[in-house]
Order: C-alpha cells, then sequence, then structure tokens
C-alpha cells in the first residue's frame, strides 16, 4: 500500500488511490485496438528479459507464439488475457451490451496490461510450456502444481518491478493492483472455502480493494468456484512467487548463480513443488521419510 500511496501522489489523487486507480482504467485503446496493442506488449517483456540477461529465450521461442481473441462465453470466467502456447485476448465484442464493453476496455487498460502480459507469455507461462515440451516432459503431467507455474510466473512480475520495468506512476498502478488482487485472492477464496463468505460478498472484497470493474471481479469469483481450478489455486500465485523470491534470496542475491543461469535451470527442471526444486538446485538430501520444513515467506526490502 505504501507503494501504491507513492504513485497516487505522483499522479495528482493524494491519499485516494482507488482514484488513481480509476484513471488508470481509462488509459484503455479503443475498440479493435487491442490485438496490436497485446503484441506489443508481449514483445516488450520478451526484450526486457533478453536485454537484461534475466533468462534464455531460443529465437524459435520469439518467432512461434501466437495469438487468439477470447469468445464472450470464455470472458465470463477469464476477463482478463491467459497465456500458454498462445494468448488469449479479452476485448469488447458485438453481443456484449455498451457497459459490458466499457468494462473489458477498461479492465484491459493499457497499464494493467503491461503489468502482466510477459506473465503470460515470455518470461511467463509461454516459455514455460516451451521449455516443459523439452526438458524432463514426463514430469510436467505427474508433478504439476500451480505453485511452480503460476508462482514463477507472479515472481517475473515481482523481479520486473525490482528491475524498473514499471517506469511512469500510472504503470506502477497497474503493476500494483495485480500485486493487491493476488494478495485478495487469498484472502477471498480461503474464506468461501471456509464457509465464511458468500461468492457475493468475495465480489464486493475484490471491488472495495482491488478496484477492478464489477463484471470483472464477478468473473473472477466465478472461475474460482466453477470447479475448472483446485481450492489453492488462487493461493498459489502468491504463496509460489514468495517461494521463488525465498529461493532466489539464497541462490542469486548470494551470488552463487547469475539471474539467468538460475532462471534457466527453474525452466530446465521442469514443474514440480517448489520445496523440491530448492533441493534439487541446492542439492540437498532427500530421504524417504522427507517432510515439508522450509520456512520461505518474510519481509523483503524491495517488494511493496
Amino acid at each position: 500500500m505504501k507503494e501504491m500511496l507513492k504513485a497516487s501522489h505522483e499522479m495528482g489523487f493524494g491519499d485516494n488511490w482507488h482514484a488513481a486507480v480509476e484513471r488508470v482504467k481509462q488509459m484503455h485503446v479503443s475498440p479493435g485496438d487491442q490485438p496490436e496493442l497485446i503484441r506489443k506488449l508481449v514483445v516488450e517483456g520478451s526484450d526486457f528479459v533478453q536485454k537484461n540477461n534475466l533468462v534464455t529465450v531460443p529465437p524459435l521461442a520469439d518467432e512461434t507464439w501466437r495469438m487468439i481473441m477470447m469468445t464472450p462465453e470464455r470472458q465470463l470466467v477469464n476477463p482478463f488475457f491467459t497465456g500458454g502456447n498462445e494468448i488469449s485476448v479479452s476485448y469488447p465484442t458485438d453481443t456484449m451490451t455498451y457497459e459490458q464493453r466499457e468494462m473489458s476496455m477498461r479492465g484491459n487498460n493499457v497499464p494493467f496490461a503491461h503489468a502482466t502480459a510477459f506473465h503470460e507469455m515470455i518470461p511467463g507461462h509461454f516459455l514455460q510450456a516451451y521449455m516443459s515440451a523439452r526438458y524432463h516432459p514426463y514430469r510436467r503431467p505427474e508433478f504439476s502444481t500451480p505453485f511452480w507455474g503460476e508462482g514463477n510466473a507472479f515472481w517475473w512480475e515481482m523481479l520486473f518491478w525490482d528491475k524498473g520495468f514499471n517506469r511512469t506512476p500510472e504503470e506502477r498502478v497497474g503493476a500494483l493492483v495485480w500485486r493487491m488482487h493476488r494478495s485478495a485472492r487469498v484472502i477471498f477464496t480461503m474464506n468461501f472455502h471456509l464457509g465464511n463468505w458468500t461468492p457475493e460478498q468475495c465480489v464486493k472484497y475484490l471491488i472495495d480493494n482491488v478496484g477492478f470493474e464489477p463484471d470483472n471481479d464477478t468473473a473472477e469469483v466465478r472461475r474460482s468456484f466453477d470447479g475448472s481450478v483446485g481450492p489453492l489455486y488462487q493461493c498459489a500465485y502468491l504463496m509460489g512467487a514468495l517461494q521463488f523470491r525465498a529461493l532466489h534470496k539464497e541462490l542469486v542475491d548470494s551470488g552463487k548463480m547469475s539471474d539467468r543461469e538460475f532462471h534457466d535451470a527453474i525452466l530446465h527442471e521442469n514443474s514440480m513443488p517448489v520445496e523440491i526444486l530448492r533441493a534439487d538446485l541446492e542439492k540437498l538430501k532427500l530421504t524417504k521419510d522427507y517432510k515439508t520444513s522450509w520456512k520461505f515467506y518474510g519481509e523483503h526490502p524491495t517488494h511493496p
């Protein structure tokens, strides 16, 4: 929240960070221009990791990603774009009401998209899929976990923040909204699964504490509880990212590995619980009766 208030002040809104978020949501492209925006942002993310020598991006990976436009029906559970072998873009369609089209554009504004396009493609989910097909591919179906997949993609958002990817206060607000959203996901999903909150309470919590559009928040809650993801899936973004952050501190900040060596190793080992990945990369001995014991969370001075 400290960083959000700082950006809000820079934008001229003082402590009224909701107003800063509303201003950012107005920074969307015209109907029909979303595909070109997303293409530009995906290329920007790939260029950024290569310029900063953060991970290996094979030329073929840069050349073979593709884009599709998301159907209106799918946007009811995926209000933002998704990634993997292709990036699927949410956008206003002629079957939506005018208000729905406005919310689609406001929810997929330029600063919001700038903060997560790379999460979906390079160095995020697309590069994960590309490397997983080439290194230890047998591990992905058996040991696949969102704490690795989503946690690693969200960790890239943290590292991009540290590396100065978000240059303007508007871009920082866009990134921080997503940071707040991933924290909110832990709170509202756990309260729902514990029987404390209704879906309507979850939607209201997101509107009040993150600032997404009402339709976007409704779709997020719908996706969380429609059975398409497990009960811990939404927690995995933040919790998995914190694991990767701690592992980065142990291996990169200590000087044992470079950023590029670290991130290449993660992709080459393929999907697995992050604590097991840690044991692999640090060559720790595992016994048959091994139990998880790694305390990975805590304060980090560079992260809001």
